[in-house]
């Protein structure tokens, strides 16, 4: 990291995400709520919070005690957590978020099978990605969000996974969302608001024993 990157993030007033951009980005109803704000993440903070991100070479979800990082990385997730963008995504969303806790996971590849259609858990109340690659180029990867559990090309939006870009969605009944194949690096943060500490600490748990199996795998 860069002294002037380190500069950025550390000053008192400074923050990596830019909340006006989300509060001024208009809410999507249909086929279910969402928003999307490309540039969430600040470009000025960019070049530090990747450079931080964890050296990940599994596909699956990990959480944050699991993984190394470095600190432009943790003030980032910090801040996707604070109370700033929880109070901003309870106005967004329209619905009180201030008791329930969060829960963050990294994912850093993705592996053929992944993608598969979903609507996330019941436990979920609000979902945020936040994307951490380069300039995206690849057709698979490229989350759609879908207007039915069966079609993936009958999408009402699609979202490159670009560097700084966030996406945050009210789960439903409804709220289908999947992406097409891809096989490779794939770096996104994933918060959660969930309904209670007990879901946080069971999918803690359940995160944590995934990771633990990952790294009993033998490399080939």
């Amino acid at each position: 990291m860069t002294d002037a990157a380190t500069a950025a993030l550390s000053t008192d007033n400074s923050s990596a995400i830019d909340l006006e951009a989300l509060r001024a980005t208009q809410l999507v109803r249909d086929p279910f709520e969402f928003v999307i704000v490309p540039n969430l993440v600040r470009r000025e903070a960019l070049a530090a919070v990747t450079a931080d991100f964890p050296r990940i070479t599994e596909p699956g979800s990990f959480p944050l005690d699991k993984l190394a990082f470095g600190p432009a990385f943790a003030a980032l997730v910090a801040e996707l957590r604070g109370p700033a963008m929880t109070d901003c995504l309870a106005e967004k969303f329209g619905v009180d978020l201030r008791d329930h806790p969060t829960l963050a996971t990294i994912r850093g590849r993705c592996r053929a099978s992944d993608g598969k259609i979903h609507t996330d858990s019941e436990s979920k109340i609000i979902t945020v990605l936040v994307y951490l690659n380069s300039s995206w180029e690849a057709n698979g990867g490229r989350l759609r969000l879908l207007r039915s559990a069966t079609d993936l090309e009958d999408f009402a939006a699609e979202v490159p996974p670009d560097a700084g870009t966030l996406l945050a969605f009210r789960r439903s009944e409804n709220s289908f969302h999947g992406h097409k194949s891809f096989v490779g690096e794939r770096r996104s943060i994933q918060i959660n608001w969930v309904r209670d500490a007990g879901v946080a600490r069971r999918e803690q748990a359940r995160h944590r024993l995934s990771a633990w199996f990952k790294r009993l795998k033998p490399s080939s």
